[in-house]
């Protein structure tokens, strides 16, 4: 029964991943029309008989089909089976961070009682980190095995620029495990349901800003999207290290970048905005101002963790179209000469905050 239950969780955190990503799509253009006060995509009707036009069959169906059913080209001298494992490589890691991100508290059913994790993992915080780094290997291998010096380029831009960021994006996690001290999602999450000062809830941004604002921005900086979009520029490399990718590949290329907004956001909602937590609220017995059955408390908070991942995936997609691009060497300083240095004085003196509270008792 653990088996097909840990099955049914996986599949559905699969399932909210990519549905995500792919409505990501969406967003963006209709978004970016809107920005850009422009009507966007709105050809396409469902059989001529939708009263309105919002673009849902351009952007979700018709290119999609497009992409999955044109020519799967392969160039010269390319290593084709590394030319095609790279956009697995690519995607495979950002759909699967997710798993160790909780979604909910905990449910009992049948009287078991079923953690709303698809992996509830102790080392969370590890796991999350190493996923996350293996996707430069899609990167680098797709510009690589593609046998095209502008690919090539674009991979070393993107491998250069995910290796800088994870390093301010893994010290500003380490701040909030010093915070929690420990590694366990779940344990982050439940550690803010309370509240500060008797009503402002208890949230990491309250007490980790400047590591929120770093995760946040690395976070951008790893999904390769503008203002740090230099791995696959158009203007300069046409479309970077998947240059020479066509067809249903290069959809996974497009689609990783979307789940990597989710994975960024699921991030960010966890370790500085409660998660599942909703503020006042908690279950029967627990002495919150607001206490409610077990089952209502669980959709309350699976509607909470939702609003607040979708909240931050439309953030990354409004800087996409609001913020110009950085050059290149502007891109490098800013992680290394004052994203790292920022890191590093916000996690010292989050130890030492620590520490003389720790002998203060």
């Amino acid at each position: 029964m653990d088996w097909v239950i840990g099955g049914i969780k996986s599949l559905a955190v699969l399932f909210m991943v990519l549905n995500v990503s792919a409505f990501l799509l969406w967003i963006e253009r209709k978004g970016s029309a809107l920005i850009q006060n422009r009507i966007g995509a709105n050809r396409a009707n469902l059989l001529g008989v939708m009263p309105f036009n919002l673009g849902f069959v351009n952007t979700l169906m018709a290119d999609p089909l497009k992409l999955f059913t044109k020519e799967d080209f392969v160039p010269d001298k390319a290593d084709r089976l590394v030319h095609s494992l790279a956009p697995f490589l690519s995607l495979f890691p950002a759909v699967i961070t997710f798993a160790a991100i909780p979604f909910g508290d905990t449910i009992e059913i049948g009287g078991r009682v079923i953690e709303l994790q698809a992996v509830s993992l102790d080392v969370g915080v590890l796991y999350i980190s190493a996923m996350v780094s293996m996707g430069v290997y899609g990167v680098v291998l797709s510009g690589w095995a593609s046998n095209n010096r502008w690919a090539l380029l674009g991979s070393i831009r993107g491998s250069a620029q995910m290796i800088s960021y994870e390093l301010a994006m893994g010290i500003s996690i380490v701040s909030m495990i010093l915070l929690y001290g420990t590694l366990d999602l779940q344990e982050m999450v439940r550690a803010q349901g309370g509240l500060l000062f008797g009503f402002l809830p208890a949230w990491g941004v309250f007490y980790q800003p400047i590591a929120f604002i770093i995760l946040l921005v690395a976070g951008i900086a790893e999904s390769k999207r503008v203002p740090f979009d230099l791995p696959e520029a158009e203007s300069e490399l046409i479309a970077g290290y998947y240059t020479e990718y066509s067809g249903g590949k290069q959809a996974a290329f497009m689609l990783s970048d979307f789940a990597e907004i989710v994975m960024v956001s699921g991030l960010v909602t966890t370790l500085f905005f409660g998660g599942w937590q909703v503020p006042y609220l908690g279950k029967e017995g627990s002495g919150s101002p607001i206490e409610l059955g077990s089952l209502l408390l669980t959709v309350l908070q699976l509607g909470a963790f939702t609003i607040k991942v979708l909240f931050f995936c439309w953030l990354q997609i409004l800087v996409r179209w609001t913020v110009p691009r950085f050059r290149y060497d502007q891109l490098m300083s800013l992680g290394w000469k004052a994203m790292m240095p920022i890191a590093l004085v916000n996690m010292f003196l989050t130890a030492l905050v620590i520490l003389l509270v720790e002998q203060s008792r």
